[in-house]
């Protein structure tokens, strides 16, 4: 009785998809986001990098992140730090770490690699037409208040 307790108890732990964590980003991690004269030059290349280290997925989609990424900052016109990145991104974005910014970051450490089932492509639709309602939102806002003048000296 009590294995066939513990068998079913593993069965439904294991059938039971994980729950993606909201879309968080920190930029270029360990990495600036920009050169000294531009200081954000390549943060939307890294922006669009850790919307797929947060989704996960299988090696070659890893795979193809890192050479989205090496491929968007080369087209800005910095292939040299293009190069850098894609060194930095093969090494410390493993999944096998416990760092923020791993390979399926939003999802639970004991992830790996593996393909997204169809329940956590609806989880990560959700999260992004969330992130982009708000973003929206918040756009409508900035469009619709009165502009004011800078602040006044102290």
């Amino acid at each position: 009785m009590k294995k066939i307790l513990l068998l079913c108890c593993f069965i439904t732990a294991t059938s039971v998809a994980d729950e993606l964590a909201p879309f968080t980003t920190d930029g270029c991690s360990m990495f600036p986001n920009g050169n000294p004269q531009h200081k954000s030059l390549w943060l939307q290349c890294c922006i669009q990098h850790d919307i797929a280290y947060w989704k996960g997925g299988t090696r070659p989609e890893r795979l193809a992140a890192d050479l989205a990424l090496e491929r968007c900052v080369n087209d800005i016109g910095e292939p040299e730090i293009a190069q850098i990145m894609l060194a930095g991104v093969r090494a410390g974005g493993t999944p096998y770490l416990p760092s923020s910014y791993r390979w399926g970051y939003g999802w639970s450490l004991q992830r790996s690699y593996q393909a997204l089932s169809i329940d956590e492509k609806l989880q990560i639709e959700n999260r992004l037409q969330s992130l982009d309602t708000l973003i929206q939102t918040e756009l409508k806002n900035i469009r619709t208040s009165p502009a004011t003048s800078a602040a006044p000296a102290r």
